[in-house]
């Protein structure tokens, strides 16, 4: 009984001093602080990197000394044309149209990997300067990251080395390196005759037909949206000039047509031609959502009217649909493959939003300012294109479909 009675205090007591007290730690507000949330091992290597037999690996940060891609995989004796790199870079190069007002050249020089003008096989680096930075814009970082942003998750992954200016290597501005490669690599695209061609399918609720391959901007406002169609244009035009006056951004959508891949090209399953285009356009910074074929219309259908069948024809068998299924189980049925890809609206706007000061751990706000893109897609179609033609030129080297 004297061990029933011991048992007993000890419980008591227990219940008595050290429940009230945990209870007590659980109810003081906690600190919305980082410290914890590290990762243990080896935080500091991070890859970005894209492709197999021909890969693309980004550098740069948007406010370091430049920007740029290592190339590797090009076969030799590729021409490579500065003027054509140029324009392709001159399309998503920011100070123009309604994007960002950075004023950047975009000069592309190739460090190595070419020779009188010519690929000579081994790695061509890319390189592109940062002339107008202004890191000031930044200097609430790190202590109230960004809405929306990597700001939080980077510096808790970099253990706080990592620099967020201007988003860091998680910048669009990275992009310049993917539309440089694929500048290069095109030409092996042409030797198939693969025609890639994307323009500005959506913004807010303004829609475009597809694009047609040679097509040029029909007038002034098509060009600044880049899109081919003079009447969405105009009235996505206006529509995205009255979000900026409400200091606001909006979504929108790249569509991209490609035509000519020769029948089997594409790997099955994992690296078929939608896999891989997917999980590199998904990378597109702001990406939400890709779309294939008949995409999520195809809910709504019925098989009968999904697809249209083999039909024979003097090029051989054809597929006729509506809007082109050119992957089956992966591989190229060589009608016209089309994507669609999602981009949200911009998260940067000049409106307080909700943020944490960590110096604190207490609720702020934040509205950023600087210069930044009202819509992603009038500057993603080159984006879109180049990473396009970057993932076909890699998958068509792996099919014995070109030779490197």
């Amino acid at each position: 009984s004297i061990n029933i009675i011991n048992l007993f205090s000890q419980f008591v007591n227990f219940i008595l001093f050290s429940v009230p007290f945990r209870r007590s730690e659980r109810s003081a507000a906690p600190k919305a602080t980082v410290e914890g949330q590290v990762t243990k091992g080896d935080t500091s290597t991070m890859r970005m990197r894209l492709g197999e037999r021909l890969s693309v690996t980004l550098f740069g940060t948007s406010h370091g000394p430049c920007v740029g891609a290592l190339l590797e995989g090009m076969p030799s004796g590729v021409r490579i044309d500065d003027e054509v790199i140029q324009e392709r870079m001159a399309l998503r190069r920011p100070g123009e149209g309604i994007g960002s007002k950075r004023k950047e050249s975009d000069v592309v020089r190739i460090a190595s990997g070419l020779h009188e003008g010519h690929t000579t096989g081994q790695p061509l680096m890319i390189e592109i300067a940062n002339a107008d930075v202004r890191s000031s814009d930044y200097s609430f970082l790190p202590d109230r990251p960004r809405p929306a942003h990597q700001d939080l998750p980077m510096h808790v992954r970099s253990e706080g080395h990592a620099d967020l200016s201007g988003g860091g290597s998680s910048s669009a501005r990275l992009t310049a390196g993917l539309v440089a490669a694929g500048a290069i690599v095109a030409p092996l695209l042409e030797t198939l005759d693969v025609q890639v061609t994307a323009h500005v399918g959506a913004i807010g609720p303004h829609e475009a037909p597809l694009p047609v391959h040679g097509r040029g901007w029909p007038n002034a406002s098509a060009a600044l949206v880049r899109c081919q169609d003079a009447a969405a244009a105009e009235a996505m035009l206006l529509h995205v000039e009255s979000l900026k006056q409400e200091r606001d951004s909006v979504g929108s959508r790249v569509d991209v047509v490609i035509s000519g891949l020769p029948m089997g090209l594409g790997e099955p399953w994992f690296d078929g031609l939608e896999p891989a285009l997917g999980r590199a356009l998904l990378a597109v910074p702001g990406a939400r959502a890709i779309e294939f074929g008949q995409g999520t219309r195809a809910l709504r259908m019925r098989g009968s009217e999904h697809h249209g069948g083999w039909h024979p024809s003097t090029q051989g068998p054809q597929l006729r649909t509506e809007v082109g299924e050119g992957a089956l189980g992966g591989m190229a049925s060589a009608a016209d493959l089309v994507a669609r890809l999602t981009l949200k609206p911009p998260s940067s706007i000049p409106q307080p939003m909700p943020t944490v000061d960590l110096s604190s751990g207490e609720a702020s706000t934040l509205a950023v300012k600087g210069r930044h893109d009202p819509v992603l897609a009038p500057r993603g179609v080159a984006v879109v294109e180049a990473m396009t033609t970057l993932v076909l030129a890699d998958l068509a080297l792996r099919g014995g479909y070109l030779n490197g």
